[in-house]
């Protein structure tokens, strides 16, 4: 496996790869690397003949009173979990490499990214989009595949690709679970055991939407209701927002079906998750 830490390296040798008639896929992350990780690799290999593995903590995505300093970080770790799973290239590359002084012009969503995640974390997603859309110009990917978990960004990373005229295949992978449901997330790794316990109460309110719509509910407020009593039983956990939207615009919508999302944000002591399903497949 290559590891490359600058622009002119990846580009050099993703052209040169491009060149010889390989297909590119890119993995996007930001480390300390899980099963959802390396499912996103699984899938870039099956539609790609070379991989690119990025791993970048991004600053912008970050606000002043978030997790940036302690976001869970193990490099050595990364590699040897990369390498095994068949990685061809890792780009590392430092924040002064990605923002150089002087750097200033970002990516600005639209209206998509102004609820929920958006809401709870304002210029969150400028961030995002305008790394995303650096790594889609400096490796040149034919295929970059992406996690359902983060449903939001997927959405909007699909938006961006589109608007912007990306000759670019966006894939989306199912969430990847533990046994007892809890989303596999690099910020589980701050849950206390206790709350690692009460964490799975945010799958079980998904699942229990998911069984109300099953019997026949068909009102979004019915649902949100459903899952909120169910978020109740876990008196520490705290939810940021339940949210029922459509799958294309993120927009509300006052009755679902089986392509609807239902997401949730709740804080679980000290912690917060996400997590999301399309109504018609269930936490699965």
């Amino acid at each position: 496996m290559l590891e490359f830490t600058t622009i002119p390296e990846i580009r050099s040798w993703s052209r040169a790869e491009r060149a010889a008639g390989h297909r590119i896929g890119l993995v996007p992350t930001m480390g300390y690397l899980h099963e959802g990780h390396l499912a996103l690799v699984d899938e870039a290999r099956r539609r790609s003949d070379r991989v690119v593995l990025t791993i970048f903590i991004n600053p912008l995505q970050f606000g002043p009173s978030e997790d940036l300093a302690r976001y869970p970080r193990d490099l050595a770790r990364d590699r040897g979990l990369a390498t095994d799973r068949g990685v061809n290239v890792i780009f590392v590359p430092e924040s002064s490499t990605m923002y150089p002084p002087g750097s200033e012009v970002r990516v600005t969503p639209g209206r998509m990214a102004e609820r929920w995640e958006g809401a709870a974390r304002p210029g969150h997603f400028t961030g995002v989009l305008t790394v995303v859309a650096k790594l889609f110009h400096i490796v040149e990917p034919h295929v970059a595949c992406f996690g359902q978990k983060d449903i939001q960004q997927l959405t909007l990373i699909r938006r961006m690709v589109a608007d912007l005229d990306w000759p670019l295949e966006i894939v989306t992978v199912k969430t990847i679970r533990e046994n007892d449901g809890l989303a596999l997330s690099s910020r589980n790794a701050y849950l206390s055991p206790e709350d690692r316990v009460r964490a799975r109460i945010l799958s079980r309110a998904l699942q229990s939407a998911h069984d109300a719509w099953k019997a026949g509910e068909t009102r979004a407020s019915a649902l949100e209701a459903r899952m909120s009593q169910e978020l109740g039983r876990e008196s520490t956990v705290r939810a940021d927002y339940i949210a029922v939207g459509d799958p294309r615009t993120l927009a509300p919508v006052e009755n679902v079906d089986g392509s609807t999302i239902i997401a949730i944000a709740a804080r679980v002591g000290g912690t917060r998750l996400i997590d999301n399903i399309v109504l018609g497949e269930g936490v699965g």
